[in-house]
């Protein structure tokens, strides 16, 4: 007999997910419901004792975040899904569950700040021990490792220096150690990057990002391999309370069905904006896998489908340049987060990093010119007129906005 056909990744992003529901809904419908009714007290104990399958309470488990969560499972090729209230939820959940006293972390240096700040600060208070390093450098992942590691964490590409570090042979590195390797797979998506292919244990996402993908949800998910795994994070995440709303899976569940579309309409203009970015003279350098520029350009070809929609670039003028920038830009949303239709732009330096001051910006790899652009699914040419624009503003050439106006949309 030939065996079944796999669905492709855009069949998937489709149907994945949708179950036999009453009546039949080709839709899943939303259980906006915190607790649900037993039949009686022997189907109520059997429930509890796991004998039955069925629901409890909504923070347990919700035919909508269910639904969600295989969706999610089955585009990163994993074994399930675990809906979360955040990304931050999500990587709480994992490391949680994970690491104990005692056990030690490594960490790409350059990962998501509030990942940072959870591992190496609020974990460390705990008893977990932890090194961030630069996981491009293979040689300091393998020497970054101690007798206690348990956990590799990976973000690929890094926020916000879009660096690419090697999945297959960290997971190489590690597994030879004994230690477990965590990949945040929100920068590129399961379209563009298929980590458990490459030997991650662990998949997780901020769903805020291009999964959702219309900025109308914040959420995260984890993905694992196996059934041992879901049964120890879906205890921890039981209990720890960080579980996604059923109105709000509904809506992850939503944008999954048009992510190919969006991403690689993404991924094109991101290519053309880049190329503009780095040949322009008010650009000192342009870190975009897609480039050949990129220093990890060649492992971004092997590793990825597709090279995502973030753009990091510096701005030459550093500071005042770039707040010139921000307040110019028109079709360019002056806003944080990254991975929707719309284009998002934002300057580190002058906006969410502001107080920390320059010295510990350059520590944290923010350089004073630093510019992050999430390319959306706008016409290339009209964000690129509009980049044109504020560039020319940057270099003391043309008006900007009032500081106390709003971005136009």
């Amino acid at each position: 007999m030939k065996p079944a056909r796999r669905p492709s990744l855009e069949t998937l992003a489709v149907h994945a997910g949708i179950d036999d529901h009453e009546y039949h809904p080709a839709i899943p419908p939303i259980y906006q419901t915190s607790t649900f009714a037993f039949a009686n007290a022997e189907h109520g104990a059997a429930l509890f004792a796991g004998r039955e399958k069925g629901y409890i309470y909504s923070r347990m488990g919700n035919p909508t975040v269910e639904a969600a969560e295989r969706a999610v499972a089955a585009l990163e090729g994993g074994f399930a899904g675990l809906a979360c209230a955040s990304g931050m939820a999500a990587v709480h959940t994992v490391l949680a569950t994970l690491l104990k006293q005692g056990d030690h972390v490594v960490c790409s240096d350059a990962v998501y700040g509030p990942t940072l700040t959870l591992v190496a600060s609020i974990m460390n208070e705990w008893g977990v021990q932890s090194t961030p390093v630069d996981t491009s450098d293979l040689e300091a992942v393998r020497g970054a490792l101690r007798p206690n590691t348990k956990v590799v964490y990976v973000e690929t590409p890094c926020n916000p220096t879009l660096v690419v570090s090697d999945i297959a042979a960290i997971s190489e590195i590690a597994h030879h150690h004994g230690a477990l390797v965590v990949v945040d797979n929100t920068f590129a998506g399961p379209i563009l990057q298929r980590p458990f292919e490459l030997g991650a244990d662990i998949v997780l996402h901020s769903v805020t990002k291009s999964l959702n993908g219309h900025a109308d949800v914040v959420g995260g998910m984890i993905v694992v391999r196996d059934e041992p795994m879901y049964l120890k994070m879906r205890r921890m995440l039981n209990h720890l309370g960080g579980v996604l709303p059923p109105l709000e899976a509904f809506l992850l569940h939503r944008g999954l069905k048009t992510l190919p579309l969006r991403v690689w309409k993404s991924c094109e203009n991101a290519q053309k904006v880049a190329e503009f970015l780095e040949g322009h003279a008010q650009v000192g350098w342009v870190r975009y896998p897609g480039l050949r520029s990129h220093p990890q350009h060649e492992l971004a070809q092997r590793q990825m489908r597709g090279f995502g929609a973030v753009i990091s670039f510096d701005l030459k003028g550093g500071l005042e340049a770039g707040r010139r920038m921000m307040n110019t830009v028109k079709l360019c949303l002056l806003a944080v987060s990254l991975g929707g239709v719309e284009t998002l732009i934002q300057h580190p330096a002058s906006m969410t990093h502001a107080s920390m001051g320059a010295e510990a910006r350059r520590r944290a790899h923010i350089e004073d010119g630093l510019v992050r652009l999430s390319v959306g699914i706008e016409s290339a040419e009209d964000v690129i007129a509009d980049l044109d624009d504020a560039l020319s503003a940057a270099a003391g050439r043309g008006a900007t906005r009032p500081a106390e106006s709003h971005p136009v949309a």
